[in-house]
């Protein structure tokens, strides 16, 4: 698990953070990070000093083959 709690001050953690080739000028979008401590932490791109939200590899995973399988598109 990582020792980093989740609502952190993204800006606090020193992370590299990345976001989607197919984000949108107007800012929708998600910035993603690898954390040293193991985790992955989420932001908001238009709150860059704002909350964080960390979870853990196999999270992260889960969600991601989730999306990937359309299990969220009805959000859409």
């Amino acid at each position: 698990m990582p020792s980093v709690s989740n609502g952190v001050r993204a800006s606090s953690l020193g992370a590299r953070w990345i976001k989607s080739r197919r984000s949108t000028a107007e800012g929708n979008c998600v910035e993603v990070a690898v954390l040293r401590e193991g985790g992955v932490a989420l932001r908001n791109s238009r709150d860059p000093d704002g909350p964080a939200l960390v979870y853990t590899p196999a999270e992260m995973a889960a969600f991601v083959a989730g999306a990937k399988d359309g299990e969220f598109d009805h959000l859409l």
